[in-house]
Parts: structure tokens; C-alpha cells; sequence
């Protein structure tokens, strides 16, 4: 059997570097990696990483044009372990939960979840309006993991990247790489 296939999203949300981080490990772990970034998440990343769209999809094996509706990954057909977008914003959050597939992303992960494969969504806003909470239920009920990237301080981060880490390393152990870098607990 080869390498798992994972799908990544990067959407304009805030956080581009989850997305960065994520296709940096999957490449670690030997993962192969199908990237598709809205129009939005590139400005985004050029905004807070300096990357430009060229450099974004150098980061995966394979990249898609979010138009590109008839890509491999459109298709049930296409076996694939999971799909992560992270940064995740509202608008393609409200697409996954209402099955809106106009375009490769949304329809990417609407593949995802009807296949019954691991959709992880990184949704990145605060606070949530009454429409975000709804929309982040109905892709729970269809099976989809909403993970936002929150902090976690019991392991005593001793910086931004050490966050970002941990984060990435809980969405690769939910699209079964277990414990990729175990994370290490200080008691008080």
C-alpha cells in the first residue's frame, strides 16, 4: 500500500501557517499531499507568511486550482485518508455545512464527508455569531471534526511555534498518524 493521500485547504481566514505547518509534517511523515487554496488564502498567507501562491503549493505534492471542479479529488473514486483546511474560514465552513460544492475546496470536502473519510475543519473566528455555531453542528452531524486552534498551556509552550505545533500534531493524530511528535505535559 503507498503513501496515505491527505487533501489540505487553505482557506482567508487567519492562521495560515496551521495550513504551512500541516504540509510541512505531512511531507515529514511521508504523506502525499493534494493542496487546494482559495484565492483569499493566498492574499492571506502573503499577508502574514510572505507566501505567494507558487510557494504555497511547492509545499504539496499535488496542487489543484480551486475552479478545477474535475480534479481527481472531486471524486469519490479518488481514495484519500482525509481532508484538513486549516486556516478554515466562515464562508467555507457555511459551504461544507449546506453541501454548497461550487468550487474544489467545498466540493473536496463534500467528497470527503460522503465517502465517510476524516474531515477536519480549523475554523479560525471569535466570537461565533449564531449562523457560525450552526454551520459547525451540521458538519458535525455529518461527521466532520471542527477543531479550532486553541492554545493549550499545560505543556508550558515557550513560544508561537511551539502553539502551532501542538495544534498541527492533535490534527495529525485525528487523521491517524497517532502521536507524530508526542507532546510533553509539566505538572505544577
Amino acid at each position: 500500500m503507498g503513501a496515505p493521500q491527505i487533501v489540505v485547504g487553505l482557506t482567508g481566514a487567519t492562521g495560515a501557517i496551521y495550513g504551512v505547518r500541516l504540509l510541512q509534517r505531512l511531507r515529514e511523515l511521508g504523506a502525499r499531499t493534494h493542496l487546494v487554496v482559495s484565492p483569499a488564502g493566498v492574499l492571506n498567507a502573503h499577508h502574514e507568511l510572505g507566501l505567494d501562491r507558487r510557494a504555497l503549493e511547492a509545499l504539496a505534492d499535488i496542487a489543484y486550482a480551486p475552479g478545477d471542479v474535475g480534479a481527481a479529488i472531486a471524486s469519490g473514486s479518488f481514495p484519500t485518508a482525509g481532508m484538513v483546511i486549516a486556516p478554515c474560514s466562515m464562508k467555507t465552513l457555511a459551504a461544507v455545512a449546506l453541501g454548497l460544492s461550487d468550487n474544489l475546496l467545498s466540493r473536496a470536502a463534500d467528497v470527503t464527508l460522503k465517502e465517510r473519510r476524516r474531515l477536519v475543519l480549523m475554523v479560525r473566528e471569535t466570537p461565533f455569531n449564531l449562523a457560525h455555531l450552526r454551520n459547525m453542528t451540521a458538519v458535525t452531524e455529518m461527521g466532520g471534526i471542527i477543531f479550532p486552534p486553541l492554545p493549550a498551556f499545560y505543556h508550558r509552550p515557550d513560544s508561537i511555534d511551539a502553539l502551532v505545533n501542538d495544534s498541527v500534531e492533535r490534527v495529525l493524530a485525528l487523521l491517524g498518524f497517532g502521536e507524530a511528535a508526542p507532546r510533553t505535559w509539566q505538572g505544577l
